[in-house]
Order: C-alpha cells, then structure tokens, then sequence
C-alpha cells in the first residue's frame, strides 16, 4: 500500500469515528417518550391483545375473524402532548409491511400525522412518512420557541406495535391537561371502510378526525373496511362505551334486506344502555358515477329506503333521541371528491364533515 493510501485510509477512519461519534452524541442528546405515556385517545378498551388494538381481546372469537383483524389497524387514535422542542421526531413499528393500497397513499395507510393547536383551533403542521415497517423520522423542524400543544394521529389502515415522540433532551415534552369535562366524551362513529378511513392521503383528514378537531373531542373509529354490517356482536360491544354519540353509518357494506332486518336490533342494543345518548342513522353517500350508472343509484336508492323505514319504526315505538342524517348532501355534484365513486379523497372527507357537522352541532352543544 502506498503511503498516500495509508494516508488518505487513515483520514477516513479517524472521519468515521469522528461521525459515529456525532451521531451518538445526537442521539444520546434526544429523549423518547412512548405514545401510551402521553395518553392515547380513541381507544375505547384498556383491556386489549395489542398495544394499539380498537376491540378489546375478548372480541377475538366472538365478532367475525375480518372485524377482529381490521380492528387490529390503529384508525382513529391518536394522543395530545405539550413541548417546548423547536424540533418534533417521530418512531413508529407498523404490524404490516404493506404500507400502501393502490388507491390510498402510504401517507394515510401507514403515516403518522402532527397537528398543533393555535389560537385559531388545531392546524396541521406535519406528516410522517413510512418508508419501511420501522420509521423514524424528523416531523417537523426550526420551529419558532414557544409551548404548544400538539396532537399526532396513527395509521388508518395499517396496526402499529410501538409508537414513541422524540425531542431535544434539552427540552421538555408532557401529556397535554385533561380535556374539560363537557369535552372528554367521545363522538363514536361505527361504518365501513369509509369510516376507517379510505382513502384519506393522511390520517387527521378523515371526516371522524376532521369533526373531532372542530368539536375539539375525542373520536373513537369502529370502521371496518367491508365489514360495517350492524352486527349485534360489535352493537353489544359499543353498548359498552359511554361516548356523547353514536354514529351509524354502516349502509355501504349493505344492501336492503341487511339493513331492515338489523337497524331496529341495533338501536335497541344501544338504547338499553343509555336511554338517552343520541343516536344518528346514517345514509351511505352517493356513489359519483350514479348520476350514468342506474345499478348504483338503485344500490343507494333501495338501502336508504329500508334505513328510512326502520327510523320511521323506531319512532313509532316511541325510541327518543334518534336522528337522521341524508346521503344526498354528503358529497358534491362534482365528481370530484372521490378516488373511485366510492371512497372519498380529502376534498370528499371535507364535504363530508360539513354534511355530519350540521346534525352532530346541536347534539353536541353545551
């Protein structure tokens, strides 16, 4: 070996433990804190299989294996944190290596997704992008000084085994206060792979996340893609909770029969428990192409009319606190807010919200 390759070896040793030693530094200068440690929102049982599980582990055999499978996916949760970090990292272990469909973005199926709270109401501030079945990732940097409060969502479609939040050791990150008595109950929203969350090209842009944040609750996600079927097993389940409402909105994985043989079933399930927690049944929306497809809009037609009946039944046996919401107002004349006339983007969420805030607001009021 020449004298100039010793040299230029010998450099690029001592410039390797030189970086190895960077690279300790920093991350021994960083502090990680486990997501159940900053308290978890939208997980309705503690006793579960699974860190981030949305049934409990007693649903294992008793709902259908697809509804125990999907409720394995975190859709719906998420924890507030307060820090005075001027940079947010994020660590995450999804149970699955498939981190994207072909119509929902890695983003929304496997990402993490930051919103920060400001004199306005919460704005999003930040995405985590998965790029592997174990991420860590810098969400945010450079921010101007200053104690916020944050709030990070997890996957929809996908199930995460460990969360942690990462930031400078010079700083400091805690769970946010409690929310205010009147805002600690969640909005319940039980439906199909709509309600879990397809496709949304992230987390918080659901239409569950999205209400959430305008009424400032927790929301607790019992979407299952292709399995909202309002079945007594998952009614007896939910009859569990005690959320400031519950929403149904389960009519796209059903068709008529389903529906009227069911809905009546279902609200009793519910009604027994609490007498007076407000129920809404929703339409399912519209499928875009309808409008030229005459086998959609009867599919939408014939569901609704048998949700309709069973309201009207309902009603005439005297069940109080039941409401209504139509599916004609949940997306636009567009054709523009869905991915495949089905699911909506995130133009199609937002319209959605707007469609569900207007019968939750009075329910919700103070």
């Amino acid at each position: 070996m020449s004298p100039f390759v010793r040299r230029l070896s010998l450099r690029c040793l001592v410039l390797s433990l030189l970086l190895c030693g960077a690279s300790s530094v920093a991350a021994a200068e960083m502090v990680w804190i486990d997501l159940h440690q900053l308290g978890v929102e939208g997980q309705a049982w503690k006793e579960v299989k699974a860190p981030y599980d949305r049934l409990p582990a007693k649903a294992e055999g008793v709902v259908r294996d697809p509804v125990w499978s999907l409720s394995r996916h975190s859709a719906g949760m998420a924890a507030r944190f307060v820090t005075d970090a001027t940079e947010i990292h994020a660590r995450w272990t999804l149970t699955s290596p498939n981190l994207a469909m072909s119509h929902m973005p890695a983003t929304g199926v496997s990402g993490v997704d930051l919103y920060v709270r400001t004199d306005e109401g919460w704005r999003w501030l930040a995405v985590g992008r998965p790029s592997a079945q174990t991420n860590s990732v810098t969400l945010v940097s450079g921010l101007s000084p200053g104690v916020r409060e944050y709030l990070l969502y997890l996957p929809l479609y996908n199930g995460v085994s460990s969360v942690e939040v990462g930031v400078p050791a010079a700083n400091v990150i805690k769970k946010a206060p409690p929310r205010p008595k009147h805002l600690a109950k969640p909005i319940l929203f039980w439906g199909t792979s709509i309600t879990h969350g397809a496709c949304a090209s992230r987390p918080g842009t659901t239409h569950s996340a999205i209400l959430g944040r305008r009424f400032d609750r927790p929301i607790i996600n019992l979407g299952f893609s292709g399995n909202g079927k309002m079945e007594p097993e998952v009614a007896q389940l939910a009859a569990e909770l005690d959320p400031a409402v519950y929403v149904i909105d389960c009519l796209p994985n059903m068709n008529a029969s389903e529906v009227e043989q069911r809905v009546e079933g279902l609200v009793e399930i519910l009604r027994k428990a609490h007498p007076t927690t407000p129920i809404v049944l929703a339409e399912d929306r519209t499928y875009a192409n309808a409008f030229l497809i005459p086998s959609k809009a009867e599919r939408n037609a014939t569901s609704r009319v048998a949700l309709r009946a069973g309201f009207e039944r309902l009603q005439k046996k005297g069940v109080k606190h039941l409401y209504y919401l139509p599916g004609d107002t949940q997306l636009g004349a567009d054709g523009d807010d869905t991915v495949d006339s089905s699911h909506p983007n995130d133009l199609g969420f937002m319209r959605m919200a707007d469609a569900f805030d207007k019968v939750l607001r009075p329910l919700l009021a103070p």
